[in-house]
C-alpha cells in the first residue's frame, strides 16, 4: 500500500457513487474503464491539439477493487507519438479513507488514440512543443 499520490497533478479526479457500483459497493469495471478512457483522451487531445478517437486498448489491469466513496486520481502520460496516433499510459490511484488517507494503485492501462479532423478522418499530429529550458 502506498502512503501518498504521485507528485504530478492528476489529469482527472472523480468519486464513484452508488449508481456506479453493484449491491455490495464494488465499482463496476466498465465505469472505471470509461474514466480511464476520459483521462487518456484528455492527455491525447492536448498532444493532438484537437479531436482524438480511441482506437485501441493495449492493456488494462485491475490491481485492486474500487469502492463507492474512494477518491480516484487518474494520471496519464504519453509514451509514444506517431504520425497520427498517441499512446497513453494511465495509472489510477484510490484514496480509501478521508481519515487515514490510505492510497493504493487500483488500475493501470495503455490506450491508443488517433487525431481526427472535422470529418473524423485521421490527421497528422502537430509538431511537439519544444522542451522547456531548451533554446
Amino acid at each position: 500500500m502506498l502512503t501518498c499520490l504521485p507528485k504530478e497533478d492528476p489529469v482527472l479526479r472523480v468519486v464513484p457513487m452508488p449508481a456506479d457500483a453493484n449491491a455490495h459497493g464494488d465499482v463496476f469495471g466498465g465505469w472505471i474503464m470509461s474514466q480511464v478512457d476520459l483521462a487518456g483522451g484528455i492527455r491525447a487531445a492536448r498532444r493532438a491539439n484537437g479531436r482524438v478517437a480511441t482506437v485501441a486498448v493495449n492493456s488494462f489491469v485491475f490491481k485492486e477493487p474500487v469502492f463507492v466513496g474512494d477518491v480516484l486520481s487518474l494520471y496519464a502520460r504519453i509514451i509514444r507519438s506517431g504520425r497520427t496516433s498517441v499512446t497513453v499510459d494511465v495509472a489510477v490511484y484510490a484514496e480509501r479513507s478521508r481519515m487515514s488517507a490510505d492510497v493504493v494503485k487500483v488500475t493501470e492501462a495503455t490506450l491508443v488514440y488517433v487525431a481526427t479532423d472535422a470529418e473524423r478522418r485521421p490527421r497528422l499530429l502537430p509538431d511537439p512543443e519544444p522542451a522547456k529550458g531548451s533554446g
